[in-house]
């Protein structure tokens, strides 16, 4: 049996991100960044910079702290938790991909410190070229875009419509060419990974959230007399979405410690599998919990029950993953 238990540190980090988000008002910053107006989330951004989020992600050489990636999905807990919107897993490969590619770029100084908000766009399968994405490309900059063996600049057309609302995407087409040869799909490869971590941690935190709101809603919510938190068929669907949401965190712990491994990708894709599917169904169980408030748009749960559809495709789906790990054991 393997037990993973944060330091005194990394708690301390993630109860100071926490902190900050419980401080910041997160459903208003997510409404207007949906509704285009980027201002409270580019605040809130740099608060979250001040607290060492984005310097987890970025080398030391570089102004940041090291690429921690326990630190890094101990803070996309949060990140989730509280369904932070933009293009944050975006901005952490797009500092993978910068520190392989161009180690003198002064992007990730800027990411480390808050005043640069990136984001990337990768093909959006593992084997099939399909048109690009960017997510929030009107607010980022850099924008960047993987096309085959180049690193380009991306230029974005019209923002698409989403799942989540919040989450802004932008079809890209390449730009000027910034690193060409093997070694961008290598790098690439490695962004993609990182990025695919933290979106589980993300899931992870999303998941959790939606659990404590609707066990919340259990307590209070009456029915014949009695809370809904007391039939047995409310408890048994809240204690099966604690027990897969209790299997996925640590897969996406395991995940980060491989981190520098060549196990790296295969853990990743098994975090990612297990985070996406219990995030997901604990959002459809949160809906079942709380009736036909749960699709209300005034009512902040909804907020977090659209972002988990959205993440559980994002940065490779359930299948795509599952591929990938049957690939690799083959």
């Amino acid at each position: 049996m393997v037990k993973f238990v944060l330091d005194a540190e990394q708690r301390l980090f993630g109860e100071t991100v926490d902190k900050v988000l419980a401080q910041a008002a997160v459903p208003g910053v997510i409404r207007a960044w949906a509704g285009g107006d980027p201002g409270p989330g580019l605040a809130l951004w740099r608060s979250l910079a001040g607290a060492g989020v984005f310097a987890v992600a970025v080398p030391e050489r570089a102004g940041g702290a090291g690429v921690l990636p326990v630190e890094l999905v101990t803070a996309f807990h949060e990140l989730g938790r509280h369904g932070v919107p933009g293009p944050c897993a975006e901005t952490v490969a797009v500092a993978a991909l910068l520190d392989r590619l161009a180690p003198d770029s002064p992007w990730p100084a800027g990411i480390a410190d808050g005043t640069v908000v990136a984001t990337l766009a990768l093909p959006s399968t593992f084997d099939s070229p399909t048109p690009l994405y960017a997510l929030d490309a009107d607010v980022a900059a850099p924008v960047l875009m993987v096309a085959g063996a180049q690193l380009r600049a991306g230029v974005p057309g019209g923002v698409r419509g989403s799942l989540d609302p919040a989450r802004r995407l932008f079809p890209v087409t390449p730009g000027d060419v910034l690193a060409a040869g093997p070694e961008v799909a290598a790098a690439a490869g490695e962004a993609r990974d990182l990025g695919t971590l933290v979106c589980a941690a993300q899931l992870t935190g999303l998941g959790r959230r939606l659990l404590e709101v609707s066990v919340a809603y259990a307590r209070t919510r009456r029915q014949f007399g009695r809370p809904i938190g007391e039939f047995q068929a409310v408890r048994h669907q809240l204690a099966n979405a604690l027990v897969e949401m209790e299997y996925a965190r640590p897969l996406v712990y395991g995940a980060a410690l491989a981190h520098g491994t060549p196990d790296f990708a295969r853990e990743v894709s098994a975090a990612k599998v297990m985070a996406s599917e219990a995030a997901y169904r604990t959002a459809r169980i949160a809906l079942q919990v709380h009736g036909a408030i749960g699709y209300t748009d005034e009512y902040d749960l909804s907020l977090l029950i659209r972002k988990a559809r959205a993440l559980r495709a994002a940065w490779g789906s359930p299948t795509e993953h599952r591929a990938r790990l049957m690939s690799s054991l083959s």
